[in-house]
């Protein structure tokens, strides 16, 4: 790793310890990881868990969150009509595409992920702002996915499972 390298590693760690946001280190990959971090965001009860990973040999970090539809959701969206559930998944696409993140979805076990590239500075630093926004982008992104899931499966979930989901009853806000 050079010091360029370490310096990013670093950087990104102290933002995540500085906001009591850091899990675990993921081992680097021989072949394709420099550096990963495990965090949650927000911290708190809708916290998510995420990841942040600096690829070999890019000028770039990448934040992602990895999302499982829960069981009940899945049993409900497969309870729906096929084309309301084939509707589900070109409306979050469609979503993904006009808040221009990166995103893979896989409808047959019921998975997506969202993610955003953030290109570094010529110092091969990151601003801490710039940071942040990304984390903000990718976390808004899963809140709204679940918001719209729960409103399609409205009706064949519990209320009180959907009222369990950490957007029920949430204001998102980072300190709070």
């Amino acid at each position: 790793m050079t010091d360029s390298e370490s310096s990013i590693k670093n950087l990104i760690q102290e933002y995540l310890l500085d906001e009591g946001l850091l899990r675990n280190k993921i081992p680097p990959d021989d072949k394709k990881l420099e550096f990963g971090f495990q965090f949650v965001f927000p911290p708190g009860p809708i916290a998510q868990k995420m990841v942040v990973i600096k690829p070999k040999n890019k000028d770039l970090i990448i934040i992602s969150n990895n999302i499982q539809i829960s069981p009940q959701h899945i049993e409900a969206l497969n309870s729906l009509e096929e084309n309301r559930k084939t509707s589900f998944f070109m409306n979050i696409r469609k979503f993904f595409l006009a808040k221009d993140v990166f995103f893979r979805i896989d409808p047959k076990n019921f998975r997506y992920e969202i993610s955003e590239q953030i290109f570094l500075k010529k110092d091969g630093t990151i601003s801490k702002n710039s940071f942040f926004k990304s984390i903000r982008k990718v976390f808004t992104c899963s809140a709204y996915i679940n918001m719209i899931l729960n409103e399609y499966c409205s009706g064949k979930v519990k209320p009180e499972e959907m009222e369990k989901s950490p957007e029920f009853n949430s204001d998102f806000s980072l300190y709070s």
